[in-house]
């Protein structure tokens, strides 16, 4: 994964190759124990007859007998196949993108044509099993982290008992003419360069795991699940082959009373040691006590006088064969200590102990030349491995073996990672993806809304609308096809949910077939229970919500939302249509105060619950207003003697998915906004967009635009104190008196207007007497009115 949450790469590294040639008229079988190419062959060689032919391959070798020269056909046929590496990858966020999403700021941005070079580390232990080798191993928290620290997990799992740490190195290009035309050998020539400097330096002493390296060069094509890789286990060449001896289990090398102190000393060392350290001593005592210690006692092990053997962590399964740390090892033991018969042990276990009988104990020779002393001279090295026997790189395809969901969710995430890559390092994902999202209305505007949500990330949506899909909506409203009509037509609500989760299905998306009561709507007596029992769940349903989208057709059914999540300082967007124009607004903060915005407390709850009144916010700006602050009428029915074109909904079908997206478009500049609901209005020209530098660009009150004109232009308006909906005034009135008010409200709503003060206004405005002066004596004299 590549994915995500988590990225796992698991190498199967033990290769063992075979290889028999007639030598001096003696059969000497060459073991290599390497996972590279042909050339790394015979770096430990062991004499006595081999007894891997088998039956089958003497049958290919007579039938090609007379195809070609028989030497050569027996020296091929006698290498068994090496053992595959094998790659698993989880699904989740990739650790390539995870590198390059902790960049802070543009300057960092790394153009598509460059790659990426993590430094990681992986881990392996003792192989534990019979009859299967141990993997290396790359944990989740060796991979850099969101915040680009070290995290709190990973110094805690550097090593233990079962993880001995191997430093590595990631290189992954961006595309796959980049991958195919990296320098592999020198790659590999500089990770041996690394093993060879750490010798002669002493660091190999001092932190034997950097005897191990690997290297891994990829190219992920994340749209199609292929992952194009190439492994090298860099191995200096001993030349010449460092010659095996012999080699056998451990109980048939030791006396019972050394073995029995061995096994005891393993146990302890494994338990001491924090880290896992994969090379070590082994000192034997003139008394047959062993203890084992670390590379750097080495001098003082043979002052004592004590018989020491060169142990390793030994990941390989093979009774005949010794894993592949030995190469380095070796390499490192002759020039450190100028020693050219080494004793060696290859240290295994069974679930957990030490397990002797499993160990093996081998003798090699090794003779190299007066270069190796010197740091100047780097050996050849050898460690790419083969495919097939070919040196070339690898490809595995994972979309077939996944789960269709997981693929679209990965895809989905994809996109939005690279967003934040490549242009909005500071976009917060989890924020969008945790957001509660509750559309009221399911209409031409709830359905384009919807998707709009769902492309920026958000998972949590709930659909209230109390009507049915009727054979004109599915052309307007993308949600919905013929299917959905017929029979009378499914409720939009349940129909909406349904489609939402055929295009992405870990959409979580809930719908809710109620009618929103509404001012001017009268509810006869034997009906109020129900209008109440309807208050009460949409009350519920807001506080439940994060952000409130207003998107119903009329004036009136968007009141009693605006008050609740005025009451309950919800997020909420409007978006309104009108034949050729739309508005698009965002509400100000609830008349309340001591709020607490922040990014942390936003994942939790993004509407802070507040205490005391104010017109104010907490930067000591006017709040901005509502849907209804610039009404000077409280809002009545609407729908009442309504011609046909009245009745339906009548725009150009191009401006529902305009304003729908600067909703949306809205509610993320919200969201990722320092002050959240309270953020001011700010405008292109503004001071204070300028100080704030916000990533996504500007954060407008108002969007109003004119297809007519193909305009569009922000405004601001302030709180005010006479609005039906979020005003001191009703606000304060339904925290006293809850439902009753809502009731009188919808049942009276002049009741509303003598509230607020808009009575007094009206009466106000209608006393005023204006006089003209029409004295066409003074044309050249500027026009004014007396009021």
């Amino acid at each position: 994964m590549l994915e995500c949450c988590c990225t796992f790469l698991c190498f199967k590294l033990q290769k063992h190759n075979y290889r028999r040639r007639r030598r001096r008229g003696q059969d000497i079988e060459e073991l290599a124990i390497s996972s590279d190419e042909e050339d790394c062959e015979g770096n430990i060689s062991s004499r006595g007859k081999s007894e891997i032919e088998t039956e089958g391959r003497r049958r290919r070798l007579r039938s090609h007998r007379g195809k070609e020269n028989k030497e050569e056909y027996l020296r091929r046929a006698l290498r068994p196949k090496s053992h595959r590496t094998l790659i698993r990858l989880s699904s989740g966020d990739s650790f390539v993108f995870k590198k390059k999403n902790s960049r802070k700021n543009d300057d960092h941005h790394i153009s598509p044509l460059q790659h990426i070079r993590v430094t990681k580390s992986c881990f392996y232990a003792p192989c534990s099993h019979h009859q299967v080798s141990n993997r290396l191993t790359l944990l989740a928290e060796s991979l850099p982290s969101e915040s680009n620290e070290q995290s709190s997990a990973l110094s805690s799992s550097l090593g233990n008992r079962n993880r001995c740490p191997v430093p590595g190195i990631l290189y992954n290009t961006n595309t796959l003419e980049g991958f195919y035309a990296l320098d592999k050998q020198s790659l590999l020539k500089a990770e041996a360069k690394k093993i060879w400097d750490d010798i002669h330096s002493g660091k190999a002493t001092e932190n034997s795991s950097v005897l191990l390296r690997f290297l891994v060069i990829s190219f992920a094509e994340l749209k199609k699940w292929s992952f194009h890789y190439w492994f090298a286990f860099p191995a200096l060449v001993i030349d010449p082959p460092a010659t095996l001896v012999s080699l056998r289990p451990a109980t048939q090398c030791l006396s019972s009373e050394e073995a029995q102190s061995l096994s005891r000393a393993c146990n302890e060392w494994r338990d001491m040691t924090t880290t896992g350290i994969p090379f070590f001593l082994v000192s034997f005592a003139s008394n047959s006590n062993v203890t084992i210690r670390h590379l750097s006692d080495w001098e003082a092990c043979e002052h004592d006088g004590h018989k020491v053997i060169f142990g390793f962590y030994d990941p390989c399964h093979l009774p005949r064969n010794p894993g592949w740390p030995l190469r380095n090892y070796l390499a490192y033991i002759c020039i450190t200590w100028g020693l050219e018969k080494i004793q060696f042990f290859c240290y295994r276990e069974t679930r957990g102990f030490a397990d002797l009988g499993f160990s093996l104990i081998g003798e090699a020779l090794v003779a190299v030349g007066q270069g190796w002393k010197s740091d100047e001279m780097v050996p050849n090295s050898v460690g790419w491995e083969q495919n097939k026997g070919k040196a070339i790189p690898r490809c595995i395809s994972l979309a077939r073996t996944m789960d269709p969901t997981r693929l679209v969710i990965s895809a989905a995430d994809l996109n939005l990672k690279l967003m934040r890559w490549r242009a909005l390092p500071s976009l917060d994902l989890n924020v969008l993806s945790a957001a509660r999202c509750l559309l009221l209305g399911a209409g031409t505007l709830g359905c384009q809304v919807a998707r709009m949500l769902m492309a920026w990330g958000v998972r949590k949506i709930t659909f209230l609308d109390s009507g049915k899909v009727s054979m004109s909506n599915p052309l307007r409203q993308s949600l919905y096809i013929l299917d959905d009509c017929l029979n009378g037509g499914e409720f939009k609500a349940a129909a909406a949910v349904k489609r939402l989760k055929h295009i992405f299905p870990a959409v979580e998306a809930e719908g809710i077939v109620m009618a929103i009561p509404m001012p001017g709507h009268p509810v006869p007596s034997e009906e109020e229970p129900t209008v109440l029992e309807d208050c009460r769940r949409l009350h519920d349903l807001i506080e439940s919500h994060d952000v409130i989208f207003l998107l119903t057709d009329t004036r009136e059914s968007r009141w009693l939302p605006t008050l609740l999540s005025s009451s309950a300082n919800k997020i909420t967007i409007t978006a309104a249509l009108g034949f050729d124009s739309f508005v698009v607004m965002r509400h100000g903060a609830g008349p309340l105060s001591k709020i607490q915005y922040s990014h942390t407390e936003a994942l939790r709850d993004l509407s802070a619950e507040m205490e005391h009144l104010t017109l104010t916010t907490r930067n000591g700006d006017e709040r901005l207003g509502c849907y209804f602050c610039n009404d000077v009428v409280a809002p009545i029915d609407s729908t009442a003697n309504r011609t046909l074109d009245q009745q339906c909904t009548v725009t150009r079908p191009g401006l529902a998915p305009i304003a729908s997206a600067l909703a949306v478009e809205l509610l993320v500049g919200v969201l990722h906004h320092p002050w959240g609901i309270a953020a001011p209005a700010e405008f292109s020209t503004s001071t204070n967009f300028q100080n704030t530098e916000q990533p996504l660009g500007i954060l407008p009150h108002q969007i109003r635009g004119s297809l007519s004109q193909f305009s569009q232009m922000t405004l601001a308006g302030h709180a005010s104190t006479s609005c039906t909906a979020c005003s001191i005034t009703v606000v304060s009135e339904y925290k006293n008196r809850g439902l009753d008010f809502v009731l009188e409200a919808i049942n009276h709503p002049s009741y509303l207007e003598d509230l607020t003060g808009l009575t007094e206004l009206q009466k106000s405005a209608a006393s005023f007497e204006l006089d003209w002066d029409l004295d066409k004596d003074n044309e050249d004299e500027d026009d004014y009115f007396e009021i």
